[in-house]
């Protein structure tokens, strides 16, 4: 298959599309968590910190001079990306797990509380329906 029909089947079947509905979900979802860090998460932690802000601690490696500018490495805002990554990373993290208990909810042709999907419960009737025909193949067997 070439490399053109591969890529054709590939946004046809929609992956691209969901690819970058998810992309643009998930520009947004930072956007939203870098603001919270910044003006929810900071402030109170700058408190702490006898007012000191977190963005602006750094390593002064060369300090400015008529003939140069200060090189300094700004530990402060790693600190706030990390801070960042962590709060977007459980943040997926529990999202993830909500819609897994409850896909295996839905799943569980045997929990009445969730409608169990059509499929699912056309292979619990098929089982069922299995189940019996074998104990009728085994009395006649007896």
């Amino acid at each position: 298959m070439s490399f053109f029909q591969e890529f054709k089947n590939f946004a046809i079947k929609g992956n691209m599309i969901d690819m970058a509905v998810g992309i643009v979900i998930g520009t947004a979802f930072n956007n939203v968590i870098s603001t919270i860090v910044k003006k929810v998460v900071m402030p109170p932690l700058s408190l702490l910190t006898d007012g000191v802000n977190l963005s602006n601690k750094k390593y002064i490696l060369r300090h400015a001079s008529d003939s140069a500018e200060e090189v300094a490495v700004g530990y402060g805002e790693l600190m706030e990306a990390l801070i960042d990554f962590f709060i977007i990373a459980f943040t997926i993290f529990v999202v993830i797990r909500t819609i897994n208990h409850f896909k295996k909810r839905s799943d569980d042709p045997k929990d009445e509380t969730v409608e169990t999907p059509k499929n699912i419960q056309l292979l619990s009737n098929i089982e069922k329906l299995m189940e019996e025909q074998n104990t009728l193949l085994k009395k006649k067997r007896d």
